[in-house]
């Protein structure tokens, strides 16, 4: 996952082959150059998405990349599996440094995301960050009151013996929901509902943040977020 950061003496060391004390030179002559600009600082940090030049050859340039996957059924969410075909399958670009930032299981559909970004991936999953997911839900057995109350009020887990945070149930039909967490334990939705007595029998994920599942997205369809969409996921959705 893309996220070190470095000295920008470390950096140069590494990537030339020379020692810390020789990159001294280099930064009082001002042959080296770091975001467009020269540089003399030896302790300015280096990114994984900083531009670095020395005499004008280009040591690092790399781009952050953020996508949203319309995750398919029978898919897994990893990078790689022996069993299964895998969401880096489904992509029609280079996916080598991409990561998941927060999966789905494989039976459930949706909106996925992908990316190169550590930072922003940690900021996701951030609890302080309170990140909501909202997704839809199709159950075996009627809905009822008493389950938008056992949501609102949080759900214990005996083997864990913790109990969910208060998430938002919405009866949209006899035997479908709307839920919206703020958290994302193991099966969590499909274990909430199991202790209301109901099973679920599809599961798709519309949004994060205010970030939504673009409509024009076919199952296994991807595309890349705009910038403001990288921002979306944290903002709330309406």
């Amino acid at each position: 996952m893309a996220g070190s950061r470095t000295r920008l003496d470390r950096f140069l060391s590494q990537q030339l082959g020379i020692s810390r004390k020789a990159t001294r030179p280099l930064l009082a002559a001002g042959r080296v150059w770091l975001d467009g600009e020269p540089v003399s600082d030896r302790q300015r940090v280096v990114t994984p998405f900083s531009r670095v030049n020395v005499d004008g050859r280009l040591l690092q340039q790399r781009e952050r990349r953020y996508l949203m996957l319309n995750k398919p059924a029978g898919v897994v969410s990893a990078t790689r599996d022996d069993r299964h075909p895998t969401v880096m399958d489904l992509l029609d670009e280079p996916a080598a440094d991409l990561h998941l930032p927060g999966r789905l299981d494989y039976h459930t559909t949706g909106l996925l995301l992908l990316t190169n970004d550590g930072d922003w991936s940690r900021r996701l999953s951030d609890p302080r960050e309170g990140v909501s997911k909202r997704y839809r839900v199709w159950l075996e057995k009627p809905l009822t009151q008493a389950d938008v109350q056992m949501f609102a009020d949080g759900i214990h887990f005996p083997y864990e013996n913790i109990t969910t945070r208060p998430a938002q149930l919405q009866i949209t039909a006899e035997c479908e929901a709307l839920v919206v967490l703020c958290e994302g334990r193991y099966h969590q939705i499909k274990r909430m509902f199991g202790r209301c007595g109901n099973r679920v029998v599809g599961l798709e994920r519309l949004a994060i943040g205010g970030l939504w599942l673009d409509p024009q997205l076919a199952r296994g369809e991807s595309r890349a977020l705009t910038a403001q969409e990288v921002q979306a996921v944290f903002e709330p959705s309406e």
